[in-house]
């Protein structure tokens, strides 16, 4: 019973209360790249979610065999090949999203997401537990990454993947898209909101 706590508090906990963005502040800059719209951002959050919980499963199994003095490169060289593959697989099935993700999805190595989890959890746990971890993060930075994207597409564009939402007769009256909303640092300002809220509610939470 205690161990099926703990792991439902390692899976639901990124959520909301540790989640890597607005909690550990990490992962900001892929945030800042690929939220323009929906689709590209929800793809990218899926990408790490996938690479996230089998790099944590990979590491974990091999946890007590890796030397100390290279477990980073280790870690790297499992990451770089799970990103080689997911990237393969866009190229293969999603190709018009890949390339809008261009060079993004091949930083997902150097995402301090992964490698926090890699070094802080999977390495001190067995491959379940460290998978919920990995799988867990992934869902909270994706959290993050739809909301920011929702409210870049809507109020930048009028869109939502890529489908007209905002009425035409709203611009026939005067409406005009934001402009900034497409803009790199709008995407730093509503996370910023987000942290305010998530800090405005939980409020125990040790800076």
């Amino acid at each position: 019973m205690a161990e099926k706590i703990k792991n439902k508090a390692v899976f639901f906990n990124p959520f909301s209360k540790d989640n890597p963005v607005v909690v550990q502040i990490l992962g900001i800059c892929s945030i800042l790249a690929v939220t323009v719209k929906l689709e590209p951002a929800i793809v990218m959050g899926m990408s790490v979610i996938a690479v996230l919980a089998f790099s944590n499963v990979i590491i974990s199994l091999l946890r007590n065999t890796i030397p100390t003095n290279i477990r980073i490169i280790v870690q790297l060289v499992v990451v770089a090949g799970l990103v080689i593959i997911v990237n393969q697989l866009l190229l293969a099935f999603a190709y018009d999203v890949a390339i809008q993700l261009s060079v993004f999805i091949g930083l997902i190595i150097t995402n301090c997401i992964l490698m926090g989890r890699l070094e802080a959890f999977a390495m001190a746990n067995s491959p379940w537990p460290s998978f919920l971890d990995g799988v867990g993060n992934g869902i909270g930075y994706t959290i993050i990454l739809v909301i920011v994207a929702f409210f870049r597409e809507l109020l930048g564009s009028g869109t939502l993947f890529g489908m007209q939402v905002v009425p035409k007769s709203f611009y026939a009256a005067g409406y005009v898209d934001n402009g900034l909303m497409i803009l790199p640092p709008m995407a730093l300002i509503i996370v910023g909101c987000i942290i305010w809220i998530h800090r405005s509610i939980n409020k125990d939470i040790q800076e």
